[in-house]
């Protein structure tokens, strides 16, 4: 059994496409395809079912997938690690984020880092802080970065705190609220309101905060992206509370202090055990002390 091949079937996994697939391997079809025949020779059961509509794995497929990609996984990593012993940063690095991210600017950390160590391949997942931190302790994210209530801490793997900022309204232009200098929860209570989806940590501090003046608000409008967000608070469609560091990034809406604001704080976090010589690497270059021991 060859590593090649298991990237093959990876891939056809992933695509559902021989075709695709043997493009993204950067090879003709006919080879994956034998490639993928022969592997199930040696193997005696077949890893896909074929039609001329889908390929799609089957029993057997599904549970080979996760040790071919544990076999990847580790086969990336001792290469990694040999280049690490000879000076050089190489693999892998998947990072994940929150949408409202803003302790550290993304963009010019990955662009930094690029610049150090060219030969590491980089993936960005954008999703919710509790899913990223199940992705980190599961091992297919080497680091992410959260926003969390204060009342929560990431649990199961190392942390550093980065920042603490309070949320803010944002209104359309010409809301009543748009000229005054702040607003309390109160006053918000009475508006429509466009949030995170229910259960997501960019959710909960924000109804915690309502549910703990003794206030019900209207979220009318559930979005899984902050950025589409102002698409809808622009309109004067509903209000929205987000952080303050964050907000000024949206166009086309006014921001509005809130006097009685819930806070959030923002981690980066790794894995306590396994890291990788780029993720090492990349926390380094964040100036985190990964090697000092976690916060939580």
């Amino acid at each position: 059994m060859e590593l090649q091949q298991m990237r093959y079937v990876l891939a056809v996994a992933e695509t559902n496409s021989f075709t695709r697939a043997a493009e993204r391997c950067l090879v003709v079809q006919s080879a994956l395809s034998h490639q993928i025949a022969r592997l199930e020779r040696e193997l005696g059961a077949r890893l896909f079912e074929r039609t001329s509509r889908r390929v799609r794995l089957t029993p057997a497929g599904a549970a080979f997938l996760p040790a071919a990609r544990q076999c990847l996984d580790a086969a990336e990593r001792a290469a990694a690690e040999v280049a690490a012993a000879v000076g050089e940063v190489r693999g892998r690095l998947a990072v994940g984020l929150i949408p409202t991210v803003a302790a550290v600017d993304i963009p010019e950390a990955l662009r930094d880092f690029r610049a150090r160590y060219p030969h590491v391949r980089i993936g960005l997942r954008v999703g919710a802080s509790e899913d990223l931190v199940e992705q980190i302790r599961e091992g297919a994210l080497d680091v992410a970065f959260l926003g969390l209530p204060t009342t929560a801490r990431p649990q199961g793997v190392a942390a550093r705190e980065l920042a603490r900022d309070r949320l803010v309204a944002v209104v359309a232009p010409d809301h009543p609220l748009a000229g005054e200098p702040s607003v309390d929860l109160r006053r918000l209570s009475r508006e429509v309101f466009v949030d995170l989806p229910a259960g997501t940590a960019g959710r909960v501090q924000s109804d915690l905060a309502f549910s703990a003046a003794g206030l019900v608000r209207d979220v009318a409008f559930e979005v899984t992206g902050a950025d589409y967000i102002a698409r809808l608070v622009g309109p004067g469609l509903a209000v929205a509370m987000l952080p303050a560091a964050y907000a000024p990034r949206l166009a086309g809406v006014v921001t509005v202090e809130v006097a009685d604001a819930p806070a959030r704080v923002e981690y980066v976090v790794w894995r306590r055990t396994g890291r990788t010589p780029a993720a090492t690497a990349f926390l380094t270059s964040l100036e985190v002390d990964a090697l000092g021991g976690p916060d939580s």
